[in-house]
């Protein structure tokens, strides 16, 4: 076995927002979500607004550094938790030199491929109002995507980009179910749908059951990207020497 780096076995690592607020089982930000060890890094002083509401081009060195210290420790993959970092995935996978899986919306296209030629992806986000047309291009997602927010105002939206210390998740919930009926009221040709938002998986199986789509997001991407990142090993005792 070789060596080469001070931890072993958590191969994904996950660069984090400067946040405070709550994370439920579910959360990108909890690790009891994975079934599988993962390594964190907080890059210290970018908050989700800074991300979501503002521009984050003054902080992608900071998440490049960041990036840069997992693999060291001993990624082999690195993600984010906030989908708005979509323009960023070529930069920091040329910089960091490994597999980097950025955004949950660059499953879009995929998904896309997925669903019959009358059904097209919907789009589930945080905030409607700022995910804009450079983030849809940036993740090669074509222009006409439906997209919808939670909404400024709403309990999921108010409460993490304010970086509150409390969610009332009940409220969290309704607020997702809420969008995701009125974004399939809306498109009824939608067939899939993508959640932007990683703090959203905890509500994936109730949107999916409000609105009857398969519901992807960024916990369906990662563990997609971890199985190639340490794909599982079928048999014991196969003489590895032969492949």
């Amino acid at each position: 076995m070789m060596g080469g780096k001070t931890v072993f076995g958590a191969t994904l690592g996950i660069l984090m927002l400067d946040t405070q607020f709550p994370r439920i089982p579910g959360d990108i930000g909890n690790a009891l979500t994975w079934p599988f060890p993962v390594q964190y890094k907080v890059v210290r002083g970018v908050t989700p607004d800074d991300v979501v509401r503002g521009d984050a081009t003054a902080f992608l060195n900071a998440f490049i550094e960041a990036g840069r210290e997992l693999v060291a420790m001993g990624c082999d993959g690195i993600t984010t938790n906030c989908g708005f970092l979509v323009g960023y995935q070529d930069q920091m996978a040329a910089a960091l030199g490994v597999p980097v899986a950025v955004s949950s919306l660059l499953q879009v296209p995929m998904v896309q491929r997925t669903l019959p030629a009358d059904q097209k992806v919907g789009i589930l986000t945080i905030s409607a109002e700022t995910l804009t047309e450079s983030h849809i291009a940036a993740a090669g997602i074509a222009p006409d995507t439906p997209v919808i927010g939670t909404g400024a105002g709403s309990e999921f939206t108010d409460r993490i980009l304010n970086n509150d210390l409390e969610i009332d998740f009940v409220k969290a919930q309704a607020d997702n179910i809420a969008a995701a009926r009125k974004l399939v009221e809306a498109h009824p040709d939608i067939g899939a749908i993508v959640l932007e938002c990683t703090n959203m998986v905890p509500y994936a199986a109730d949107i999916r059951r409000a609105t009857g789509r398969p519901v992807y997001s960024i916990y369906t991407y990662l563990v997609w990207f971890q199985a190639a990142l340490m794909p599982r090993r079928f048999a014991d005792g196969i003489d590895d020497t032969r492949f």
